[in-house]
Order: structure tokens, then sequence, then C-alpha cells
């Protein structure tokens, strides 16, 4: 548990049932993200030249460490 979460139940376990049903009405309006790593990448992307891509090497997720630190291919 954050410390966040915990100063909450702390000051919501003060409060009276009335005001706490209404602090979880008020949480459950909330929902936690749902976007994926690809969701992610085409936001960060759409903006970017196509001509960018052309430069990425096809095995650069295989080969990460030769491109990031010049070690042997695999």
């Amino acid at each position: 548990m954050t410390d966040t979460v915990e100063k909450i139940a702390k000051k919501a376990g003060r409060l009276s049932p009335e005001q706490q049903d209404k602090i979880l009405e008020f949480v459950e309006t909330f929902e936690p993200s749902q976007r994926t790593l690809h969701d992610i990448w085409i936001e960060i992307s759409k903006d970017m030249p196509e001509d960018i891509f052309a430069d990425i090497p096809t095995d650069a997720s295989y080969n990460l460490n030769h491109y990031l630190y010049g070690s042997a291919k695999k």
C-alpha cells in the first residue's frame, strides 16, 4: 500500500459511514488506465516522419546490445 493510500484510509476511517459511502462512490468513478504498450507506441510515433522507421535495423530487438554497446551480433 502506498503512503497516499494509507493517508486516505486513515482519514476515511474517521468519517461517518455516510461520508465513507460518498468517498467510495467518488473513488469508484475512476478506472485505471487500460492503455497497452502498443497504444502508447502509436501515440508517441504518430508524429514521427516515416523515414525514421526505415533506419531501424530489422534485427534491432534481437541484437540490441550490438546496436547500443557494440557487442558482437547474435
